[in-house]
């Protein structure tokens, strides 16, 4: 995995990014389960850790809700660094990652779902769905909580789409939908955990 993360970084160095920029994948490797997010926010890159700012309280109970730990899976990011935008008044924000950005760190990712082999990879929102069907059309909104059969090299897997657990925060009539696609994430588990 470090061979990985190390081909990470000087792949992110294009984009002017060093270490102290990177948020890599944690988590078991030859976990059955791995989710997929876009790219770390702040306090994801404060702390060099994925999913522990605000989406990242969602996540606890979205883990909660399948009954399984931090510990039980493998977490990462398409893009393992921040994109961002400076305003006017000179603050950061979050923006999508770059179509650039993306192609540069995706085969990575996949040598990474190599490395971990897990049965199911959960895509959290658009920007890892698309990434990892290489359908920039698809949306989550049409193909959340179905299966789709995937491969990253020679490793075949079921990915599974969700939304983004921070969707809930800026669109609170989703919540219903999302505890639903989690039950049936929890019933697939089931019969292959």
């Amino acid at each position: 995995m470090q061979a990985i993360r190390d081909d990470m970084l000087r792949a992110a160095q294009a984009f002017g990014k060093t270490a102290a920029d990177m948020v890599f994948g944690e988590g078991l490797v030859g976990a059955r389960v791995m989710l997929v997010g876009e790219a770390p926010g702040a306090e994801e890159t404060r702390l060099s850790r994925p999913f522990v700012g605000r989406a990242g309280k969602n996540l606890d109970e979205f883990l909660k809700a399948l009954s399984l730990a931090r510990t039980d899976i493998y977490i990462s990011n398409v893009v393992k660094f921040r994109p961002y935008q400076v305003s006017a008044r000179g603050t950061l924000s979050n923006r999508p990652p770059a179509k650039e950005e993306i192609a540069c760190m995706l085969p990575h990712l996949l040598r990474e779902i190599q490395a971990v082999a897990p049965k199911v990879v959960v895509t959290l929102g658009n920007v890892p769905l698309r990434s990892l069907t290489g359908d920039k059309r698809i949306v989550i909104g049409a193909c959340h909580a179905q299966r789709i059969p995937a491969a990253a090299h020679a490793h075949a897997y079921t990915l599974f789409p969700l939304y983004h657990p921070a969707s809930i925060i800026y669109n609170p009539a989703l919540r219903a939908v999302y505890s639903q696609d989690l039950e049936q994430l929890k019933r697939f588990l089931d019969t292959i955990l």
